[in-house]
């Protein structure tokens, strides 16, 4: 399947989307789970029918090859193909594996990748939504925690639309107050 301007459109709104997730502190689980969150929510705005941990059209490997593999978010639109998501920090194989064969079945593939950055590209015709988030050692001495700040190349936002009168300059430094002269 070639996912073409659909695939790069919906990626792009939820990389826009996951741009305004911040947390502190959160373990690996939980920045997951906050991501899948996020992408839940980008899809219910869109109308479109959740799934969480929906069945996959791959199957386990063996010995489980019976059972399927499980999908983090799947889609259903009204407008178009359907739209799977992975949420993952780290480059699997089987993530790769399980996407190929969603888009083979007709499916846009969405791989939300964490980090810290140095991202994979994952091969076509999946599309990567990259999240870049921060980690340092966990305080507790339990692993590591991560974090994510409102990013800082954003433009700030209009603060008037009203347009200022010009005033006089004044010579500095300005006199003490109180009566002139005094």
């Amino acid at each position: 399947m070639v996912v073409g301007e659909d695939g790069e459109r919906l990626a792009a709104s939820l990389a826009d989307r996951l741009d305004a997730v911040t947390f502190a502190d959160l373990t690996t689980d939980q920045v997951t789970a906050r991501l899948i969150d996020a992408v839940v929510d980008w899809a219910g705005e869109r109308g479109w029918r959740v799934y969480r941990r929906a069945s996959s059209v791959l199957p386990l490997p063996p010995p489980m090859s019976a059972q399927q593999s499980v999908l983090d978010v799947a889609c259903a639109r009204p407008d178009g193909p359907p739209v799977v998501v992975e949420v993952d920090h780290g480059t699997r194989r089987r993530t790769w594996e399980k996407l190929l064969a969603e888009a083979d079945a007709g499916r846009v593939p969405l791989w939300v990748r964490w980090g810290a950055g140095r991202f994979t590209a994952p091969p076509a015709p999946i599309l990567m939504v990259a999240c870049e988030v921060n980690r340092r050692p966990d305080p507790t001495g339990r692993g590591r925690v991560h974090s994510r700040s409102p990013r800082a190349d954003k433009l700030p936002p209009a603060h008037s639309a009203v347009r200022v009168a010009t005033v006089d300059a004044v010579e500095l430094p300005l006199p003490p107050p109180g009566p002139a002269g005094a």
